[in-house]
């Protein structure tokens, strides 16, 4: 069982091509990273899993579990195991933390089924703790007045309740601290699982330091044109992306 995307291309809504014939599985109880250059397709690709409203997809197929997943809405995605946690988090005023992730576990129950309140605090509160989060930030309104550390591990603590067969993280160690980056690693290591598979976006080693990746992509003008294990990011680290220059790959 994996996460299969398959000769994907897609362009802005106004025709440039981004995605350029993406190869790229993610089997469950694996971890990938794909690390690149600005503008090389990262962030993208992770949003055309989603089903985000600005790409369009020109050709290809996403495949989760066998099934086509770009026939579905993004709500639909939500509701099959999909998660994709952003590099800028968004505030929802008015909404509080407690509230906003029991309606998206309630959205998922049949109907006329009501989610346990006891079972629910007693999970949320579990999570929290490990992600070293003040129980204060239940009331909290999502995201709002938030440092960029306490974004980051509220994603977390999202992905975690929400319990998604694939978990996309975007950039989550953008504008972390060290001791943020820390914490944030351990709620993806505590994610780890053999029924889940889960995708690292990253522009630095220092997150594969504390999240260890099964195999680490290098994507460049819209494909992924490298593949390796976690001593390739340290490669990159050391030299760059200097090899993408050499006439094979230009």
């Amino acid at each position: 069982m994996s996460l299969q995307i398959i000769n994907l291309h897609a362009t802005l809504e106004d025709g440039t091509p981004i995605l350029k014939g993406v190869n790229l599985e993610i089997p469950k109880g694996q971890v990938h990273a794909i690390m690149g250059p600005n503008g090389s397709g990262k962030s993208t690709l992770s949003k055309v899993i989603a089903g985000h409203e600005s790409y369009v997809v020109t050709a290809g197929s996403v495949l989760q579990d066998g099934e086509e997943l770009l026939e579905k809405s993004v709500d639909e995605r939500s509701r099959d195991g999909i998660f994709l946690a952003f590099q800028y988090p968004s505030e929802v005023p008015g909404v509080s933390n407690a509230n906003f992730i029991r309606a998206a576990l309630q959205a998922r129950l049949p109907k006329g089924e009501e989610i346990d309140a006891v079972a629910y605090y007693k999970s949320l509160y579990e999570k929290m703790d490990l992600l070293e989060m003040d129980r204060k930030f239940t009331a909290r309104a999502v995201n709002e007045g938030f440092s960029g550390g306490e974004k980051k591990r509220n994603e977390i603590l999202q992905m975690m309740m929400l319990d998604p067969q694939y978990g996309i993280l975007d950039e989550t160690d953008s504008g972390l601290d060290i001791d943020a980056l820390k914490i944030v690693a351990k709620g993806v290591n505590a994610m780890r699982s053999p029924d889940r598979g889960l995708l690292l976006i990253t522009h630095y080693q220092r997150l594969l330091d504390y999240i260890k990746p099964d195999v680490v992509h290098v994507m460049a003008e819209g494909k992924i044109v490298r593949s390796g294990g976690a001593e390739l990011a340290l490669e990159l680290e050391e030299n760059g992306y200097e090899f993408l220059k050499e006439p094979a790959l230009a």
